[in-house]
C-alpha cells in the first residue's frame, strides 16, 4: 500500500492551519513552512482545477495559467477520480 496523509503530523498541520484567522496569517504561515515554489505549485493546481471546471480546454488552461499539460492532466485525473476535496472547496468559493 502507498503512502497516506493520515498521520499525526498531518493532523497537527491541519490543526495549525485551522487556527489562522486572516489572509496575512495564512501568508506568514505558508511562507514559514513552504518554499515559494511549493505554494505557487499548489495555487496553480487549484487555478487549473477552477479553469477545468469552467469547461476550458487544456490549451486554454495552459495559456491562462502557464501549467504544463502534464500538470493539467494530473489535476483532471484528481478531479475525476479523487476524493472530491478540491471540488468541495471550489464549490464553496463559488457560493461566496
Amino acid at each position: 500500500m502507498g503512502k497516506t496523509i493520515h498521520t499525526e503530523a498531518v493532523e497537527l498541520l491541519f490543526d495549525a492551519i485551522s487556527t489562522l484567522k486572516t489572509k496575512e496569517e495564512y501568508y506568514a504561515f505558508f511562507e514559514d513552512v513552504c518554499t515559494v515554489n511549493e505554494v505557487l505549485s499548489i495555487a496553480q493546481r487549484i487555478e487549473v482545477a477552477k479553469k477545468l471546471g469552467e469547461g476550458k480546454t487544456y490549451l486554454e488552461v495552459t495559456n491562462d495559467t502557464g501549467a504544463s499539460t502534464a500538470t493539467i492532466s494530473r489535476v483532471n485525473r484528481m478531479l475525476n477520480n479523487g476524493t472530491n476535496g478540491l471540488k468541495i472547496a471550489l464549490e464553496r468559493l463559488e457560493e461566496e
